[in-house]
Protein backbone atom coordinates (compact mmCIF):
# COMPACT_ATOMS: atom_id res chain seq x y z
CA UNK A 1 0.00 0.00 0.00
CA UNK A 2 1.22 3.74 -0.83
CA UNK A 3 2.26 6.00 2.12
CA UNK A 4 1.60 8.70 0.24
CA UNK A 5 -1.96 10.44 -0.38
CA UNK A 6 -3.10 12.70 -2.84
CA UNK A 7 -4.92 15.88 -2.10
CA UNK A 8 -7.69 17.40 -3.87
CA UNK A 9 -8.08 20.73 -1.98
CA UNK A 10 -11.21 22.10 -3.77
CA UNK A 11 -12.92 25.61 -4.03
CA UNK A 12 -16.41 24.23 -2.95
CA UNK A 13 -15.10 20.61 -1.97
CA UNK A 14 -12.15 18.61 -1.12
CA UNK A 15 -10.61 14.92 -0.61
CA UNK A 16 -8.27 12.68 0.42
CA UNK A 17 -7.11 9.81 -1.80
CA UNK A 18 -4.74 6.85 -0.72
CA UNK A 19 -4.08 3.60 -3.22
CA UNK A 20 -4.62 0.45 -1.82
CA UNK A 21 -5.46 -2.66 -4.11
CA UNK A 22 -8.89 -3.75 -4.14
CA UNK A 23 -10.49 -0.59 -2.41
CA UNK A 24 -11.62 2.71 -3.06
CA UNK A 25 -9.17 5.37 -3.61
CA UNK A 26 -10.72 8.08 -1.25
CA UNK A 27 -10.78 8.21 2.11
CA UNK A 28 -14.29 8.89 4.35
CA UNK A 29 -13.63 12.40 5.64
CA UNK A 30 -16.62 13.02 6.97
CA UNK A 31 -19.74 11.38 8.68
CA UNK A 32 -18.44 8.64 6.08
CA UNK A 33 -18.16 10.48 3.33
CA UNK A 34 -15.39 10.90 1.21
CA UNK A 35 -15.78 14.59 0.37
CA UNK A 36 -15.76 17.61 2.96
CA UNK A 37 -17.12 20.90 2.13
CA UNK A 38 -14.00 23.59 2.25
CA UNK A 39 -15.43 25.52 4.82
CA UNK A 40 -14.42 26.89 8.66
CA UNK A 41 -16.72 28.11 10.87
CA UNK A 42 -15.82 29.73 14.04
CA UNK A 43 -18.46 28.91 16.79
CA UNK A 44 -18.12 32.38 19.03
CA UNK A 45 -20.63 30.75 21.35
CA UNK A 46 -18.33 27.37 21.86
CA UNK A 47 -15.14 29.05 21.44
CA UNK A 48 -14.09 26.80 18.60
CA UNK A 49 -13.40 25.96 14.91
CA UNK A 50 -15.28 23.37 13.16
CA UNK A 51 -15.42 22.62 9.89
CA UNK A 52 -17.21 20.56 6.53
CA UNK A 53 -20.56 19.90 6.68
CA UNK A 54 -21.33 20.39 10.57
CA UNK A 55 -19.61 23.97 9.96
CA UNK A 56 -22.48 24.52 7.57
CA UNK A 57 -24.75 23.00 10.01
CA UNK A 58 -23.80 25.55 13.68
CA UNK A 59 -23.83 28.23 10.95
CA UNK A 60 -27.24 27.92 9.67
CA UNK A 61 -28.58 26.19 13.32
CA UNK A 62 -27.87 30.61 14.26
CA UNK A 63 -24.95 30.01 16.60
CA UNK A 64 -22.67 33.14 16.67
CA UNK A 65 -19.39 32.98 14.50
CA UNK A 66 -17.80 33.41 11.59
CA UNK A 67 -18.37 31.01 8.31
CA UNK A 68 -15.24 31.25 5.51
CA UNK A 69 -15.30 29.40 2.66
CA UNK A 70 -13.99 29.28 -1.18
CA UNK A 71 -10.50 29.55 0.90
CA UNK A 72 -9.25 28.45 -2.33
CA UNK A 73 -10.38 30.77 -4.09
CA UNK A 74 -7.55 33.60 -1.88
CA UNK A 75 -4.71 31.75 -3.43
CA UNK A 76 -2.84 34.25 -5.49
CA UNK A 77 -5.02 37.10 -4.32
CA UNK A 78 -4.06 40.29 -2.67
CA UNK A 79 -6.56 38.85 0.19
CA UNK A 80 -4.20 36.00 0.72
CA UNK A 81 -1.80 37.87 2.88
CA UNK A 82 -5.18 40.02 5.51
CA UNK A 83 -6.87 38.82 7.62
CA UNK A 84 -10.53 38.29 9.74
CA UNK A 85 -12.00 39.02 12.89
CA UNK A 86 -12.50 35.15 14.42
CA UNK A 87 -13.32 35.52 17.81
CA UNK A 88 -12.99 38.98 18.38
CA UNK A 89 -9.21 38.46 17.42
CA UNK A 90 -7.77 38.93 14.07
CA UNK A 91 -6.89 35.87 12.05
CA UNK A 92 -4.77 35.14 9.13
CA UNK A 93 -6.36 34.07 6.34
CA UNK A 94 -3.07 31.71 5.69
CA UNK A 95 -3.81 30.38 9.26
CA UNK A 96 -7.13 29.65 8.05
CA UNK A 97 -6.20 27.84 5.17
CA UNK A 98 -3.55 25.86 7.48
CA UNK A 99 -6.30 24.90 9.57
CA UNK A 100 -8.32 23.08 7.29
CA UNK A 101 -5.44 21.87 4.96
CA UNK A 102 -4.12 20.39 8.80
CA UNK A 103 -7.62 19.13 9.34
CA UNK A 104 -8.05 17.36 6.20
CA UNK A 105 -4.72 15.37 7.09
CA UNK A 106 -6.04 14.26 10.42
CA UNK A 107 -9.11 12.86 9.11
CA UNK A 108 -7.39 11.20 6.20
CA UNK A 109 -4.30 9.85 8.83
CA UNK A 110 -8.11 8.47 11.34
CA UNK A 111 -9.47 6.88 8.53
CA UNK A 112 -6.26 5.38 7.22
CA UNK A 113 -4.88 4.45 9.96
CA UNK A 114 -1.36 5.50 9.28
CA UNK A 115 0.46 9.13 8.96
CA UNK A 116 0.91 11.01 5.64
CA UNK A 117 3.73 12.70 5.18
CA UNK A 118 4.35 12.74 1.49
CA UNK A 119 1.51 13.93 -0.56
CA UNK A 120 0.86 15.62 -4.51
CA UNK A 121 -1.66 18.04 -4.38
CA UNK A 122 -4.18 19.05 -7.62
CA UNK A 123 -3.81 22.86 -8.68
CA UNK A 124 -5.61 24.45 -11.39
CA UNK A 125 -4.16 24.97 -14.46
CA UNK A 126 -3.70 28.57 -13.70
CA UNK A 127 -4.87 29.79 -10.28
CA UNK A 128 -4.95 33.18 -11.63
CA UNK A 129 -5.27 33.82 -15.43
CA UNK A 130 -2.68 35.67 -17.55
CA UNK A 131 -0.11 36.36 -14.66
CA UNK A 132 2.57 33.92 -14.30
CA UNK A 133 4.34 35.25 -11.49
CA UNK A 134 0.75 35.53 -9.14
CA UNK A 135 0.10 32.04 -10.64
CA UNK A 136 3.23 30.86 -9.24
CA UNK A 137 3.06 32.69 -5.88
CA UNK A 138 -0.73 30.83 -5.15
CA UNK A 139 1.22 27.25 -5.77
CA UNK A 140 3.95 27.97 -3.59
CA UNK A 141 1.67 30.01 -0.96
CA UNK A 142 -0.55 26.39 -1.15
CA UNK A 143 2.91 24.67 -0.47
CA UNK A 144 3.86 26.73 2.31
CA UNK A 145 0.56 25.59 4.34
CA UNK A 146 0.83 22.14 3.29
CA UNK A 147 4.05 21.96 4.76
CA UNK A 148 3.35 24.15 7.76
CA UNK A 149 0.25 21.53 8.37
CA UNK A 150 2.76 18.93 8.80
CA UNK A 151 3.54 17.13 5.39
CA UNK A 152 6.89 16.60 4.43
CA UNK A 153 7.14 16.03 0.97
CA UNK A 154 4.72 17.75 -1.25
CA UNK A 155 4.42 17.46 -5.29
CA UNK A 156 1.37 19.10 -7.41
CA UNK A 157 -0.25 18.04 -10.53
CA UNK A 158 -3.44 19.48 -12.68
CA UNK A 159 -6.39 18.51 -11.78
CA UNK A 160 -7.50 17.70 -15.34
CA UNK A 161 -4.46 14.98 -15.87
CA UNK A 162 -5.49 13.95 -12.32
CA UNK A 163 -9.05 13.12 -13.57
CA UNK A 164 -7.27 11.71 -16.93
CA UNK A 165 -5.24 9.15 -14.81
CA UNK A 166 -8.83 8.41 -12.99
CA UNK A 167 -10.63 7.70 -16.24
CA UNK A 168 -7.96 5.55 -17.72
CA UNK A 169 -7.88 3.35 -15.18
CA UNK A 170 -11.52 2.44 -17.03
CA UNK A 171 -10.49 1.26 -20.09
CA UNK A 172 -9.60 -0.79 -22.33
CA UNK A 173 -8.04 0.47 -25.48
CA UNK A 174 -6.18 3.50 -26.55
CA UNK A 175 -7.99 6.94 -25.98
CA UNK A 176 -7.71 10.79 -27.41
CA UNK A 177 -9.77 12.22 -24.64
CA UNK A 178 -10.82 15.81 -23.66
CA UNK A 179 -10.71 16.10 -20.19
CA UNK A 180 -13.27 18.60 -18.55
CA UNK A 181 -12.92 19.91 -15.21
CA UNK A 182 -15.26 22.46 -13.71
CA UNK A 183 -15.08 23.03 -10.04
CA UNK A 184 -15.76 25.73 -7.86
CA UNK A 185 -13.62 28.11 -8.79
CA UNK A 186 -11.56 27.56 -12.24
CA UNK A 187 -12.36 25.15 -15.36
CA UNK A 188 -9.11 23.43 -16.30
CA UNK A 189 -8.60 21.01 -19.65
CA UNK A 190 -6.49 18.78 -20.64
CA UNK A 191 -5.86 16.91 -24.31
CA UNK A 192 -4.18 13.35 -23.21
CA UNK A 193 -3.72 10.01 -25.12
CA UNK A 194 -5.04 7.21 -22.42
CA UNK A 195 -4.82 3.74 -22.73
CA UNK A 196 -3.84 0.62 -20.56
CA UNK A 197 0.07 -0.21 -21.69
CA UNK A 198 0.57 4.13 -21.28
CA UNK A 199 -1.11 4.08 -17.54
CA UNK A 200 2.41 1.87 -16.48
CA UNK A 201 4.76 4.30 -18.37
CA UNK A 202 6.24 6.66 -15.15
CA UNK A 203 6.76 9.77 -17.20
CA UNK A 204 3.19 10.75 -19.07
CA UNK A 205 4.56 14.30 -20.37
CA UNK A 206 4.22 12.72 -24.02
CA UNK A 207 0.62 11.87 -23.48
CA UNK A 208 0.17 15.50 -22.98
CA UNK A 209 -0.97 17.29 -25.96
CA UNK A 210 -2.17 20.14 -23.84
CA UNK A 211 -3.88 21.79 -21.02
CA UNK A 212 -5.61 25.02 -20.35
CA UNK A 213 -7.96 26.60 -17.87
CA UNK A 214 -10.22 29.55 -16.73
CA UNK A 215 -10.53 31.24 -13.58
CA UNK A 216 -14.25 30.40 -13.95
CA UNK A 217 -16.17 27.89 -11.78
CA UNK A 218 -19.13 26.77 -9.84
CA UNK A 219 -19.09 29.90 -7.56
CA UNK A 220 -19.31 32.41 -10.27
CA UNK A 221 -22.11 30.68 -11.84
CA UNK A 222 -23.47 31.15 -8.18
CA UNK A 223 -22.97 34.67 -8.18
CA UNK A 224 -23.79 35.21 -11.12
CA UNK A 225 -27.30 33.99 -10.83
CA UNK A 226 -27.27 35.95 -7.81
CA UNK A 227 -27.15 38.80 -9.31
CA UNK A 228 -29.63 38.51 -12.04
CA UNK A 229 -31.96 36.75 -9.55
CA UNK A 230 -32.08 37.87 -6.03
CA UNK A 231 -29.99 41.04 -5.47
CA UNK A 232 -33.01 43.49 -7.31
CA UNK A 233 -35.03 42.58 -4.71
CA UNK A 234 -32.70 43.73 -2.32
CA UNK A 235 -31.73 47.56 -4.46
CA UNK A 236 -29.07 46.39 -6.66
CA UNK A 237 -30.08 48.55 -10.09
CA UNK A 238 -31.75 50.95 -8.13
CA UNK A 239 -31.06 54.72 -8.06
CA UNK A 240 -29.91 56.97 -5.83
CA UNK A 241 -32.04 60.81 -5.85
CA UNK A 242 -29.54 62.40 -7.58
CA UNK A 243 -30.54 59.54 -10.25
CA UNK A 244 -27.13 57.48 -9.95
CA UNK A 245 -27.19 54.18 -9.62
CA UNK A 246 -26.86 52.48 -6.45
CA UNK A 247 -23.22 51.55 -5.58
CA UNK A 248 -22.84 47.91 -6.50
CA UNK A 249 -20.06 46.82 -4.37
CA UNK A 250 -21.79 45.65 -1.33
CA UNK A 251 -24.23 43.39 -3.72
CA UNK A 252 -21.18 41.75 -5.33
CA UNK A 253 -19.39 40.95 -1.82
CA UNK A 254 -22.55 39.50 -1.16
CA UNK A 255 -22.74 37.51 -4.13
CA UNK A 256 -19.21 36.55 -4.15
CA UNK A 257 -18.36 33.44 -1.52
CA UNK A 258 -15.03 34.81 -0.47
CA UNK A 259 -15.58 38.40 0.10
CA UNK A 260 -18.82 37.97 2.07
CA UNK A 261 -17.26 38.67 5.05
CA UNK A 262 -15.98 42.21 3.79
CA UNK A 263 -19.80 43.42 3.91
CA UNK A 264 -19.87 42.48 7.77
CA UNK A 265 -17.22 45.15 8.83
CA UNK A 266 -17.93 48.19 10.84
CA UNK A 267 -17.11 50.43 7.59
CA UNK A 268 -19.23 48.57 5.17
CA UNK A 269 -21.98 49.19 7.84
CA UNK A 270 -21.68 52.60 7.81
CA UNK A 271 -21.66 53.07 3.79
CA UNK A 272 -25.14 51.29 3.73
CA UNK A 273 -26.28 53.69 6.46
CA UNK A 274 -25.01 56.52 4.30
CA UNK A 275 -26.03 55.23 0.85
CA UNK A 276 -29.69 54.57 2.52
CA UNK A 277 -30.30 58.36 3.43
CA UNK A 278 -29.28 58.69 -0.80
CA UNK A 279 -31.83 55.41 -2.14
CA UNK A 280 -35.39 56.22 -3.40
CA UNK A 281 -36.33 52.47 -2.74
CA UNK A 282 -35.81 52.48 0.67
CA UNK A 283 -37.98 49.26 1.33
CA UNK A 284 -35.51 47.07 -1.13
CA UNK A 285 -32.33 48.95 0.75
CA UNK A 286 -33.30 48.32 4.16
CA UNK A 287 -33.89 44.53 3.40
CA UNK A 288 -30.34 45.00 2.40
CA UNK A 289 -29.41 46.60 5.62
CA UNK A 290 -31.45 43.91 7.37
CA UNK A 291 -29.47 40.79 5.82
CA UNK A 292 -25.81 42.03 6.73
CA UNK A 293 -27.18 43.07 10.00
CA UNK A 294 -28.35 39.55 10.29
CA UNK A 295 -24.49 38.13 8.99
CA UNK A 296 -27.16 35.75 7.00
CA UNK A 297 -25.09 36.16 3.49
CA UNK A 298 -23.57 33.35 3.70
CA UNK A 299 -27.18 31.63 4.19
CA UNK A 300 -28.69 33.57 0.79
CA UNK A 301 -25.57 32.69 -1.03
CA UNK A 302 -26.22 29.02 -0.04
CA UNK A 303 -29.83 29.06 -1.33
CA UNK A 304 -28.93 30.46 -4.37
CA UNK A 305 -26.49 27.59 -4.80
CA UNK A 306 -28.86 25.03 -3.63
CA UNK A 307 -31.28 26.90 -6.63
CA UNK A 308 -28.46 26.52 -9.19
CA UNK A 309 -28.13 22.82 -8.30
CA UNK A 310 -32.45 22.06 -8.63
CA UNK A 311 -31.83 23.85 -11.81
CA UNK A 312 -28.95 21.18 -13.41
CA UNK A 313 -31.92 18.85 -13.37
CA UNK A 314 -35.04 20.62 -13.43
CA UNK A 315 -36.26 23.60 -15.60
CA UNK A 316 -37.06 25.64 -12.64
CA UNK A 317 -36.56 25.85 -8.70
CA UNK A 318 -37.62 27.82 -5.95
CA UNK A 319 -36.01 29.90 -3.59
CA UNK A 320 -37.91 30.69 0.09
CA UNK A 321 -36.05 33.60 1.23
CA UNK A 322 -37.85 33.44 5.07
CA UNK A 323 -34.66 35.55 6.63
CA UNK A 324 -35.50 38.55 4.50
CA UNK A 325 -37.78 41.25 5.53
CA UNK A 326 -40.53 40.15 4.86
CA UNK A 327 -39.72 36.79 3.84
CA UNK A 328 -39.81 36.32 -0.17
CA UNK A 329 -40.22 33.10 -2.45
CA UNK A 330 -38.45 34.03 -6.02
CA UNK A 331 -39.01 31.45 -8.53
CA UNK A 332 -36.20 30.92 -11.12
CA UNK A 333 -36.01 29.09 -14.26
CA UNK A 334 -33.32 27.30 -16.31
CA UNK A 335 -33.83 29.67 -18.98
CA UNK A 336 -32.73 32.94 -16.55
CA UNK A 337 -29.89 30.84 -15.26
CA UNK A 338 -28.72 30.24 -18.44
CA UNK A 339 -29.36 33.82 -19.66
CA UNK A 340 -27.26 34.88 -16.66
CA UNK A 341 -23.97 32.47 -16.92
CA UNK A 342 -24.13 33.04 -20.95
CA UNK A 343 -21.30 34.90 -21.33
CA UNK A 344 -18.80 33.01 -18.37
CA UNK A 345 -20.14 29.51 -20.56
CA UNK A 346 -18.54 31.64 -23.69
CA UNK A 347 -15.33 31.89 -22.25
CA UNK A 348 -15.65 28.16 -21.05
CA UNK A 349 -16.00 27.25 -24.67
CA UNK A 350 -13.34 29.73 -26.43
CA UNK A 351 -10.85 28.21 -23.99
CA UNK A 352 -11.92 24.77 -25.23
CA UNK A 353 -11.26 25.64 -29.24
CA UNK A 354 -8.35 27.46 -28.08
CA UNK A 355 -6.81 24.05 -26.30
CA UNK A 356 -8.08 22.61 -29.39
CA UNK A 357 -5.90 24.46 -31.72
CA UNK A 358 -2.44 24.86 -29.49
CA UNK A 359 -2.42 20.76 -29.42
CA UNK A 360 -3.21 21.49 -33.69
CA UNK A 361 -6.43 18.38 -33.11
CA UNK A 362 -9.16 18.99 -34.98
CA UNK A 363 -12.55 18.39 -33.10
CA UNK A 364 -12.88 14.93 -34.86
CA UNK A 365 -9.97 13.55 -33.61
CA UNK A 366 -11.18 13.39 -29.67
CA UNK A 367 -12.32 9.80 -28.68
CA UNK A 368 -14.30 11.07 -25.69
CA UNK A 369 -14.95 13.69 -23.43
CA UNK A 370 -14.52 12.68 -19.82
CA UNK A 371 -16.31 15.52 -17.03
CA UNK A 372 -15.82 15.79 -14.08
CA UNK A 373 -15.87 18.58 -10.91
CA UNK A 374 -19.32 19.27 -8.99
CA UNK A 375 -20.45 22.05 -11.59
CA UNK A 376 -20.03 20.46 -15.03
CA UNK A 377 -23.56 19.26 -14.77
CA UNK A 378 -24.79 22.49 -15.81
CA UNK A 379 -26.46 21.71 -19.09
CA UNK A 380 -26.06 24.88 -20.91
CA UNK A 381 -21.98 23.74 -20.89
CA UNK A 382 -22.36 20.28 -21.96
CA UNK A 383 -24.63 21.56 -24.76
CA UNK A 384 -21.77 24.04 -26.24
CA UNK A 385 -19.06 21.76 -25.46
CA UNK A 386 -20.64 18.94 -27.09
CA UNK A 387 -20.79 21.78 -30.31
CA UNK A 388 -17.19 21.72 -30.16
CA UNK A 389 -16.43 18.18 -30.83
CA UNK A 390 -19.95 16.66 -31.62
CA UNK A 391 -18.38 13.23 -32.17
CA UNK A 392 -16.98 12.62 -29.13
CA UNK A 393 -18.34 10.72 -26.63
CA UNK A 394 -19.50 11.72 -23.18
CA UNK A 395 -18.22 10.14 -19.84
CA UNK A 396 -19.45 11.34 -16.74
CA UNK A 397 -17.38 10.24 -13.49
CA UNK A 398 -17.27 10.75 -10.40
CA UNK A 399 -18.14 14.83 -10.24
CA UNK A 400 -16.60 14.95 -7.09
CA UNK A 401 -14.26 12.34 -6.77
CA UNK A 402 -12.01 11.35 -9.61
CA UNK A 403 -9.32 14.31 -8.91
CA UNK A 404 -8.80 12.64 -5.64
CA UNK A 405 -8.69 9.11 -7.11
CA UNK A 406 -6.49 10.39 -9.86
CA UNK A 407 -4.01 12.10 -7.72
CA UNK A 408 -3.68 9.18 -5.30
CA UNK A 409 -2.52 7.23 -8.06
CA UNK A 410 0.01 9.29 -9.19
CA UNK A 411 1.01 9.60 -5.35
CA UNK A 412 1.91 6.26 -6.01
CA UNK A 413 3.99 6.94 -9.31
CA UNK A 414 6.01 9.59 -7.65
CA UNK A 415 6.62 8.52 -4.25
CA UNK A 416 6.64 4.90 -4.32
Amino acid sequence: MAHACGVDFGTSNSTVGWQRPGQHALLPLEDGKSTIPSVVFYNADEEQFSYGRAALTEYLAGYEGRLMRSLKSLLGSGLIDGQTEVGGQALPFRDLLGKFIGELKRRAEQAAGREFTQAVFGRPVFFIDDNAAADKQAQDTLAEIALSAGFTDIAFQYEPIAAAFDYESTIDREELALIVDIGGGTSDFSLVRLSPARARKADRRSDILATGGVHIGGTDFDKYLSLAAVMPGLGLGGLLLNGTEVPSAPYFNLATWHTINLAYTRKAAEQLKDVYREVRERDKFARLIDLVEQRAGHWLALQVEAGKIVLSDSPTAQLSLDRLTPPEMIHLSREQFHTSIAPLISNVENTVVRLLSDAGVAADQIDSVFFTGGSSGVSLLRQRIAAVVPQARQVEGDLFGSIGAGLALDAVRRFS
